[in-house]
């Protein structure tokens, strides 16, 4: 298999990720692959596609998650697997097609590098990485475990515990949140590849984190706690308690997730010894030669994300999930 062999393959290259995308989100997926000659398939790239209200028609790879992009074996199947995007989106109408890549694969394309991969090199034993952390953060960790807080993991049986802690996180943060149905889905289709773990205060869930194992690297793409709770750090408590299962697992690298630089969530990564890497969503322009502007740092969102701020997270629940299918 393409996927399991290539070195630059993520968990979400997985065939698993088509079904996610569809049955929980309602979006089509274009799946392209490329032989070399007469060889087996040499590259891979799949793309979900975006009918959008807000930015209108595109394909991405892959939104949602962290990492996509094209997998290929040579620059001949990199170049047919660009070429097939470009027709793939200009049959269904798309501006552009969007390549989120860890590294540049096409030099020549117009790219973003706003984003960083926020990666912890893990210590043999949890001993050791618990030696070399920031003291600040030791404490952080050591007032949580005084403040009652106790930590529980599984899968499906805590995902409404977890899913009312993102979802006020996400309204707390001014962004509409997932549908449940795309949490559910992610750990029905790997039920071996991830876990949830939660930060309970009593019997009331205050942070949680979804994560993914892919080879060597344990993820946690989704995770959240509630600013209720900061001074308790139950953050802090369920970072060192995903480190730990990931160094037991026998884990080498602890993948916080994308972040921007400067901001609040880097700066809480990198107190953890993170390494920042630069990550590069290469454009494939079909419609002009701007890049598009999606962010929520976007001047025009501003208000919105205010409004959004101040909504009961019953609402933004039950509205959120058909406004975030529609973004990136």
């Amino acid at each position: 298999m393409l996927v399991d062999g290539h070195p630059e393959a993520t968990a979400y290259h997985a065939w698993g990720w088509r079904r996610v995308f569809e049955e929980a989100l309602g979006h089509e997926t274009v799946y392209v692959a490329a032989r070399d000659g007469d060889e087996a398939v040499g590259g891979l790239l799949a793309t979900d596609v975006f009918r959008s209200w807000l930015f209108g028609r595109f394909m991405v790879s892959l939104p949602f998650v962290n990492y996509g992009g094209v997998l290929a074996r040579t620059d001949r199947v990199k170049a047919l697997l660009l070429a097939a995007a470009r027709d793939e989106a200009a049959a269904r109408g798309c501006a552009h097609v969007e390549l989120r890549h860890l590294d540049p694969v096409y030099p020549s394309l117009p790219a973003k590098r706003h984003k960083v991969a926020m990666k912890l090199a893990l210590a043999p034993s949890a001993a050791a990485e618990w030696e070399r952390l920031d003291r600040k953060v030791r404490n952080q960790v050591r007032k949580a475990q005084k403040s009652d807080l106790g930590t529980v993991t599984g899968a499906p049986e805590l995902l409404d515990g977890f899913y009312k802690v993102f979802a006020t996180n996400m309204r707390d943060l001014g962004t509409p949140v997932y549908c449940r149905n795309f949490f559910e889905a992610v750990l029905s289709t790997f039920p071996e590849r991830t876990r949830l773990t939660l930060i309970r205060h009593g019997n009331v869930a205050v942070a949680g984190a979804l994560t993914v194992r892919y080879r060597d690297t344990l993820e946690a793409p989704w995770a959240s706690s509630l600013r209720s709770y900061r001074a308790s750090c139950p953050n802090n408590l369920l970072y060192w308690t995903v480190i730990e299962h990931a160094i037991e697992s026998g884990c080498r690298t602890f993948d916080f997730g994308r972040s921007t630089m400067g901001e609040g969530t880097y700066e809480f990564k990198r107190q953890w010894g993170a390494v920042a890497s630069p990550v590069n969503w290469e454009y494939a322009l079909l419609g002009g030669d701007a890049l598009p502007d999606q962010s929520p740092s976007n001047p025009r969102f501003k208000q919105a994300i205010a409004l959004w701020k101040r909504l009961p997270v019953t609402l933004t629940t039950l509205v959120g999930p058909s406004i975030v299918r529609s973004i990136p």
